[in-house]
């Protein structure tokens, strides 16, 4: 959305244009707080019938205290080089006094991306010009007008834009126009902005929106999680008539780069090996792209949206969005597994605007129909048949075989667990001996056992390392099990440990972890915990499940004074559940955090209602068991 920042991005380098984000809800965003505000910003779009197109933006921004001088000094205008122009119409210093300062030549600067001996970059060629201003002061006002020309459609015949504005900031005054051929079939739509011009005059379009926001809504009103285009002022523009028309622009470019050439099909048959099973194939290929190509960015014109050629791809070992889903899918259709590639978006966005514009769709990733199965290995923790949480629930768009309805599958929440045992002794000094246990399952498992096949042998001092970071003398030793082979989604860790002092005597702790744990339930819970005060909002969610227990044998020297009280509570498809239980001098702990939270996203009622559980939750977390020496037990 656009606030208050100082860089004006012409294009995005990965498959997206433009990114939108619900309001910034902060303390910093009060106007008492305001370092500078926008009095004035305007967009004027002349498009042409093959979807070339100039945008003229024009801005003032006022400074309000001295810390905002820093901040306004420079504005950054970024660009392609090798299909935008960019060109500066006016610039200058408006003083308080009325005094107007004009930026003089040597005030502009300009940085790009290119290649050694004038050759072209491999994946960038982002150009940036910065204009610096003149004898700035608080109760001045910088004034940039500026000439954007697309001299190169990112699609041929085809212009879309979307934008939308924080109602949490301050806008003097708005103005957005766009100047289309009228033959140009065009769908548009402009929420929360007021239609100013619709007129048609010597076969061209007018269309001209604006909007201000001089008394901006508190930001503690709004703290959804997710953007939604509609509830937002903005505008968006597009001439695709529909998603299924963005999947095919797309498609057009990106199918031919995924070609089986005789390289590509000797790289498949040496991955593949003997693997004969379709499932087994696809994740040999899935797992040697996401090892072997390292993710990087398309910056490079026509780039942000075609894939490169596979030959670049495989040369340099590395790639973007695009060019892992296409190089995947040549693979792939190399063993005769076909498969598609998908657009989908993997910011906060979860619905997308009505109005079809290719920046909502930012992320490409593959799916292979005969397996039912969504792959993207750009993500290269994310295992084989597993999707990341940033793509996972959310709509996708299919470049062959679209269909409106195709999400892409949640994660099997059934399969994520955690179960970690604990034994401690505690002796009368306060020194603790102790063992744990944890298992995991699931993609987490699949994970960690992966790096730590990475990361080879363990540290024999990393017990020691690890209680010497919290200022405290231990030793011990970690041990990884190996288990199953096969099974590699269970993964497990125990390690013994001796730590000198760790406790006072007397003294109280809460139950938690004291050494090795992937999913500590006191975490878990601490991160869902609301804002005080804050209203709960609609946001992305999703489940996990952990169980701990937990024996505390304390030395005959001491006694137990308290321990914490059971509790068992549930709201909807999450539970709690702890029991702590006294046996003579030892204390065992059992406790269970069950959220089977569907996802991918929540409404604000749901959230609240979590919300509330977790505070309850937190407050039993929190309460420690106490103990005494006997001589002060006696009193």
């Amino acid at each position: 959305m656009h606030t208050h920042h100082r860089s004006r991005v012409a294009a995005a380098c990965a498959f997206a244009l433009v990114a939108l984000a619900p309001p910034a809800a902060d303390a910093a965003n009060r106007p008492e707080d305001w370092p500078v505000r926008i009095e004035r910003e305007s967009h004027d779009y002349v498009v042409e019938a093959d979807g070339r197109y100039v945008e003229t933006v024009e801005t003032a921004t006022k400074v309000l205290k001295a810390s905002g001088v820093d901040y306004a000094r420079d504005d950054s205008i970024g660009y392609s080089a090798s299909i935008q122009q960019a060109d500066v119409v006016t610039a200058y210093t408006l003083k308080a006094d009325g005094r107007r300062i004009d930026v003089p030549p040597g005030n502009f600067q300009v940085s790009s991306s290119r290649g050694r001996d004038g050759d072209s970059p491999i994946y960038s060629d982002r150009t940036s010009l910065t204009v610096v201003f003149p004898d700035l002061a608080v109760g001045d006002t910088t004034v940039l007008r500026y000439r954007l020309t697309a001299k190169e459609p990112m699609f041929p015949g085809q212009f879309s834009v979307i934008a939308g504005f924080d109602p949490t900031t301050y806008f003097g005054d708005v103005r957005i126009s766009i100047d289309a051929p009228a033959a140009l079939r065009a769908t548009w739509s402009a929420p929360k902005l007021t239609l100013a011009k619709d007129r048609t005059r010597d076969g061209r379009r007018l269309l001209e929106w604006t909007w201000r926001n001089r008394e901006p809504v508190d930001p503690d009103t709004l703290q959804d999680g997710l953007y939604e285009f509609e509830r937002y002022p903005g505008y968006a523009f597009t001439t695709f008539d529909g998603y299924a028309d963005i999947a095919r622009a797309y498609g057009a470019r990106a199918e031919p780069k995924a070609a089986v050439t005789p390289r590509i099909a000797a790289l498949a048959d040496e991955i593949a090996g003997d693997a004969k099973a379709p499932r087994e194939v696809a994740k040999r290929l899935y797992d040697w792209v996401a090892k072997n190509i390292a993710y990087a960015g398309n910056c490079i014109g026509i780039g942000a949206v075609v894939p490169r050629d596979l030959d670049v791809v495989l040369d340099n070992r590395m790639g973007d969005c695009k060019d892992h889903a296409t190089l995947l899918q040549a693979l792939l259709r190399a063993k005769g597994i076909e498969n598609t590639q998908a657009l989908v978006n993997a910011g906060n966005l979860y619905t997308l605007p009505k109005i079809p514009v290719v920046s909502m769709v930012n992320h490409v990733i593959n799916y292979v129909p005969s397996l039912d199965l969504y792959l993207d290995s750009t993500s290269s923790q994310t295992p084989f048949g597993s999707l990341p949480d940033a793509v996972a629930g959310k709509r996708v768009l299919l470049v062959d075989g679209y269909r409106d309805d195709s999400v892409a599958p949640m994660p099997d929440r059934a399969r994520e667990w955690q179960k970690m045992r604990s034994q401690v002794e505690i002796a009368a000094d306060g020194r603790v001996k102790g063992t744990v246990r944890v298992e995991v399952a699931g993609d987490t498992a699949i994970v960690a056992r992966r790096q730590m096949q990475e990361a080879g042998a363990m540290p024999e001092d990393v017990v020691k390392s690890y209680f010497r970071s919290r200022g405290l003398i231990g030793d011990g030793s970690v041990r990884v099990d190996t288990g199953d082979p096969a099974a590699t989604d269970r993964f497990a860790m125990e390690a013994d440990f001796e730590v000198e002092s760790m406790v006072t005597v007397p003294g109280g702790f809460e139950v938690s972890p004291w050494f090795l744990s992937l999913r500590p339930i006191q975490s878990l819970v601490a991160s869902q915990l609301p804002d005080p005060g804050k209203p709960a909002g609609a946001g992305a969610c999703g489940g996990t499940r952990s169980q701990e227990s937990y024996v505390y044998a304390f030395a005959p020297e001491l006694r137990i004074a308290a321990i914490p009280p059971d509790m068992a509570v549930a709201e909807g498809p999450v539970s709690y559940r702890a029991t702590y239980r006294r046996e003579g001098n030892r204390i065992v702990v059992e406790r269970s955090l069950d959220d089977n939270t569907p996802g991918p996203t929540c409404t604000a009622e749901y959230n609240a209602a979590y919300g509330r559980l977790m505070k309850q939750v937190m407050q039993n977390l929190r309460a420690q068991i106490v103990y005494l020496r006997s001589a002060d037990a006696a009193h």
